[in-house]
């Protein structure tokens, strides 16, 4: 009896503890199941965002990249996943393989209530080789974007770079960066039960674009290779040499120096070296400048090459200003062409003369100076604010100066698109430095445009290419011959304001820019080159920047394979 009693109680127990447990799911699942079920939902499902990967950065052959982006990956722990006990040992674990000391890392093993403490960036292939050979609960590998370049230095100028916040800055990095810049998109994302990210509906955000250069990579390195041995032989404080196709408008290459690693940019304490001195520095041009002044002249018919102009004096007096040659050398009865040669400051006076201050004024704006370069990269430019004034006050001292390329202020990408329409036959090209942009929306090209057509004459154009072959082929520029071919082309010295070096003082030092700007083959040219060089220690540019464009432009043409215009004698 007793026996059956107990059976009873134990029988009642179960029973009750079954109903209890029922009922107690019942209201879990039915009363609040609803609840319940958005809360665990909340939970494991999230909303998040997701950044496309930034477009990379091609050269002209569509192979070589000047900036790309990589996964890189990094190690980071999860506190709450670690065993108790094992923190100094993962600390350990880590120390020799990531070089950071027990003490930096032991800390973020503790966080409570943490699941991502980042311990060590942009591992190498032997850090991460390692870190996955750990078997320890806690210790994580990810993968970030990190822009790369590869070249560190290389068109450090052209490139740009982008900054901590992932925003470019100078060059196509900044002038694209809303093209490169992937786009964000809002993802859903599902959190598992140790409070970790996993399986995104799309991994992907909206990529940027690619961007692909007109800069051919073999001349940019051979420009850059030519341009550090002229600073270190010239002892310049600094240089530039530009080549462009003048039929296309298509910049293939522009060397600086001094550059800086792309990589390291945060490193650097002069934050000029950033800007492109090809587009955004301006210069006095000098006798580079002469041969634009006697385009006009014979475009508008008021010189041939044959006419004369007799230097008495080898200087011009105006009221109060006298404006001289160079060492104030007259140099008598002279031709236009013999003008150019032998670079005579007062004869580009006479032709500006000629010509008219209104006329020169159109030509120089007509040629594309003291206004926007135009074209697909950042730029400056100056007005002719000061030759309108002098127009219309008379002064004549000023259009004198600027004839010969003083007292006017220019980037040296202005003169290679005003020498683009003398080699070209006359037209203007609209200068680019992109070839096409792809993105996700498609592929768009940037086409060859003139800017503005015939701004010289056929005839004016081949007139003057003949006059400038003979100022190659005269004593003062020899240096820049090439044999077998004939080459167009001036050079020009100018002294630097005492503003441009940062000096708040009128008038000029004794310091230079030197200058060379030519093409070639003269009659059929294939591209055109522009050398600078700043502060060198020779005195004129026939002696720096004159050798320079020869160098270069002799591994153009041989990489270009153009034939001889004539025949080399044997000695």
């Amino acid at each position: 009896m007793r026996k059956n009693l107990r059976a009873n109680i134990v029988l009642f127990g179960l029973i009750s503890l079954c109903l209890i447990l029922l009922g107690r799911l019942y209201y879990l699942q039915i009363v609040k199941g609803d609840l319940y079920k958005a809360q665990a939902k909340g939970q494991q499902n999230i909303v998040d965002s997701i950044k496309g990967k930034r477009g990379d950065i091609y050269f002209t052959d569509e192979l070589t990249t000047l900036a790309l982006t990589r996964e890189s990956p990094y190690v980071f722990l999860s506190p709450e996943e670690i065993e108790d006990g094992l923190e100094e040992v993962i600390a350990s674990a880590l120390e020799p393989i990531l070089n950071i000391t027990q003490e930096e890392i032991l800390p973020k093993t503790k966080v409570e209530g943490s699941y991502y403490q980042v311990i060590k960036r942009n591992l190498t292939d032997e850090e991460y080789e390692q870190i996955t050979e750990l078997d320890y609960k806690g210790i994580y590998i990810g993968k970030e974007s990190k822009r790369v370049y590869p070249g560190k230095d290389f068109a450090a100028q052209i490139s740009g770079f982008i900054n901590a916040e992932e925003k470019g800055q100078y060059g196509i990095e900044g002038y694209y960066n809303d093209i490169l810049s992937g786009k964000t998109k809002v993802v859903k994302k599902i959190r598992n039960l140790g409070s970790f990210l996993l399986n995104p509906e799309d991994k992907k955000g909206n990529n940027g674009g690619d961007i692909y250069l007109t800069i051919d990579y073999n001349i940019q390195f051979k420009a850059e290779k030519i341009l550090d041995e002229a600073i270190e032989t010239y002892e310049a404080e600094s240089g530039l040499i530009i080549v462009a196709d003048p039929n296309s408008g298509d910049i293939l290459a522009i060397a600086e120096a001094p550059r800086f690693d792309l990589n390291l940019y945060n490193t650097c304490q002069d934050f000029s070296v950033f800007q492109n001195s090809a587009t955004q520095s301006l210069f006095e041009p000098g006798s580079i400048f002469k041969p634009i002044t006697m385009a006009a002249a014979l475009n508008e018919n008021k010189v041939t090459p044959d006419t004369t102009f007799d230097d008495k004096y080898g200087c011009k007096q105006y009221k109060d200003y006298r404006v001289c040659n160079y060492k104030e050398r007259a140099y008598g009865l002279s031709t236009m062409s013999q003008v150019l040669e032998n670079s005579i400051n007062t004869g580009m006076i006479f032709v500006e003369e000629q010509i008219g201050h209104k006329d020169f004024i159109k030509y120089i704006e007509a040629f594309g100076f003291f206004k926007d370069l135009n074209m697909d990269f950042p730029s400056v430019f100056s007005t002719n604010k000061n030759l309108k004034e002098a127009l219309k006050y008379n002064i004549d001292v000023s259009f004198g100066n600027a004839s010969f390329g003083q007292g006017i202020m220019l980037t040296p990408m202005h003169m290679i698109k005003a020498y683009s329409a003398i080699a070209n036959g006359g037209d203007i090209p609209k200068l680019r430095i992109v070839k096409k942009i792809k993105s996700e929306e498609g592929e768009k090209l940037f086409e060859k445009e003139i800017e503005k057509n015939n701004v010289i004459s056929l005839k004016a154009s081949r007139d003057l290419t003949k006059m400038l072959v003979s100022v190659i082929d005269g004593a003062y520029n020899k240096r820049a011959q090439i044999d077998g071919y004939y080459v167009a082309g001036k050079s020009g010295t100018s002294q630097i304001p005492y503003s441009s070096l940062g000096i708040n003082k009128a008038g000029y030092s004794s310091e230079t820019w030197q200058s060379f700007i030519g093409y070639a083959p003269a009659y059929n040219p294939r591209f055109v080159v522009l050398v600078k060089l700043d502060s060198p220690n020779t005195g004129t540019s026939e002696y720096s920047a004159a050798p320079v464009f020869r160098e270069l432009s002799k591994y153009l043409l041989d990489y270009y394979k153009i034939p001889f215009d004539y025949d080399i004698e044997e000695c």
